[in-house]
This record gives C-alpha cells, sequence and structure tokens, in this order.
C-alpha cells in the first residue's frame, strides 16, 4: 500500500459519517419496509435508551449522529454523556420526534453505543482493579477495523490510556 498518508489524514468526524453510512446502508437497505407498513406516516413519539445494567457510557456522539443522518428533525436529548456512569434503568438518551425514523435509526444507534460502552466499561472496570498500584490499563493496535478512534476513544471514558494509533506514530519492538 503505497498512499499510507490518506489512512493518516483521516479525522474522527469523516471515519465516523463513513462508518454510519456504512452501517445504514447494511442495515437500512432500500428501506425498512417494517416501520412503513405499520406505523402511520405522521406518527410522532418519544424513545429512550435505558441502561439494562450498570454501564460506563461511550458513543453517545455516535448514536446521536445516527438518528441525525436518518432524520435531522429528530431531536436527540443526552442525559448521560461519554465517560459518564449509568445505573441499571438510568435513562441515557431520549429521541423525540418521527416515530418511522427513529425505529430505522434504533439499531444502528443501539450497536454504537453499545460495543463502546461495553468497553468503556470493561476498561473502567480494569482500572478500578488496578487502583492504588502503579499499573496503567492501556490499549494496543487491535481494534475493529474502521473503528480504531472509536474505540480508543471508549478506552480512554473508562478511564484507561492509548498506547499508540498505529504503525506510523509510536514503536513497539516484540517478537512476531
Amino acid at each position: 500500500m503505497n498512499d499510507h498518508n490518506a489512512f493518516v489524514s483521516l479525522n474522527r468526524d469523516d471515519i465516523l459519517q463513513t462508518l454510519i453510512r456504512l452501517a445504514l446502508a447494511e442495515d437500512v437497505g432500500a428501506g425498512d419496509w417494517t416501520t412503513r407498513w405499520t406505523i402511520p406516516d405522521n406518527a410522532t413519539g418519544l424513545a429512550r435508551i435505558v441502561a439494562k445494567e450498570p454501564l460506563v457510557v461511550s458513543g453517545s456522539p455516535a448514536a446521536s449522529a445516527v438518528f441525525q443522518a436518518v432524520d435531522p428533525d429528530l431531536r436527540i436529548h443526552v442525559l448521560r454523556g461519554d465517560a459518564e456512569a449509568a445505573a441499571r434503568e438510568q435513562v441515557v438518551m431520549e429521541i423525540a420526534g418521527a416515530v418511522r425514523s427513529i425505529l430505522t435509526a434504533e439499531r444502528v444507534a443501539l450497536n454504537f453505543l453499545g460495543r463502546l460502552s461495553g468497553i468503556a466499561t470493561t476498561t473502567r472496570r480494569y482500572v478500578r482493579a488496578v487502583e492504588g498500584t502503579r499499573a496503567r490499563i492501556v490499549d494496543t493496535r487491535k481494534t475493529t477495523p474502521g473503528w480504531r478512534l472509536l474505540e480508543k476513544d471508549a478506552v480512554r471514558h473508562g478511564g484507561g490510556m492509548n498506547h499508540r494509533l498505529g504503525l506510523h506514530d509510536m514503536i513497539l519492538i516484540k517478537d512476531n
């Protein structure tokens, strides 16, 4: 691969928008037929994303961006933002507007929020386990393709530290 600098120049917003576009294309395809056939066109409502268990939130901007990509008129209220703890049954986010839009965006938004919150929550568990020692919880570059910046943010939201972004920004010599 000769043009590696093209990858280095990507920013978080570009990466997030690309991931959202790909995820919605994969999930929605030609349209959410179930929602179109079962929900009246003019139906409006309020949806709540609720923590099923105690967690550290990560990915709320990504989830919000998914809802906005589907329908810019949706109103999103983040009650628990990135790096904040949420108790079981606590509302993390509210989305108000067209029910069809909310339902169409729901799964993709929850995938971002669930995956990244899972990373942040697990990281926080390890960070707490080493409190009072000199140990630090540090990530690697072994991330999901395309999700690296988001997953590294989630590690920081959980209290961990980032080691290196990629092969281009730090040296690591090991036995492969």
